[in-house]
């Protein structure tokens, strides 16, 4: 399994064919629905977002409670379709890939294809698993919003499966 580290480069993304599984390494951030609202709202009124867009990977993500001795709780992926009407204006403005699980709409793989970007697909029902695979988890905005905030995630060998490429090719679609 080869391992990728984030931020993720064009030529890393072109390169990656779906259905490989790789290891991440590095930065990407945790959003889920509150958040991506939050985000296109601040984008179309022209404000400044707690975080850089260009190049980042966005996980689809809501930790649980950090037990004592831990760095963060249960941090497994949520259903990624609830996200599907905010990746177009994402990729547009820079991000580069998402985390998450399941069928993507047609809307996202063609904007994947259109600004080359990715979607990586995990496992549901392993956040216990994930957390063991986080060095650093630290809030970067949205605060109000709790488990839905926004964090910063050093990942370190994250499994995940390519589950639409650059190319706009669908593992989902293609099993």
């Amino acid at each position: 399994m080869r391992k990728i580290y984030l931020p993720l480069k064009d030529e890393v993304i072109e390169d990656l064919k779906v259905g490989e599984w790789v290891r991440l390494y590095g930065e990407c951030y945790s959003a889920r629905d509150a958040a991506h609202k939050r985000i296109v709202e601040s984008l179309m009124r022209g404000e400044k977002l707690p975080f850089q867009l260009e190049g980042s990977v966005i996980y689809y993500m809501g930790p649980s409670p950090t037990p004592p001795g831990r760095i963060i709780g249960a941090c497994g992926p949520t259903t990624s379709m609830r996200m599907d009407p905010y990746v177009p204006i994402l990729l547009e403005k820079g991000v580069k890939g998402f985390i998450g699980k399941g069928k993507r709409g047609e809307e996202v793989r063609t904007a994947i294809r259109k600004y080359k970007g990715i979607y990586f697909a995990t496992v549901g029902g392993a956040g216990a698993y994930f957390s063991e695979r986080i060095k650093r988890f630290q809030l970067v905005g949205y605060e109000d919003l709790g488990p839905e905030a926004i964090y910063l995630l050093e990942l370190y060998d994250f499994p995940v499966m390519v589950a639409i490429d650059s190319s706009g090719r669908d593992y989902y679609l293609e099993k």
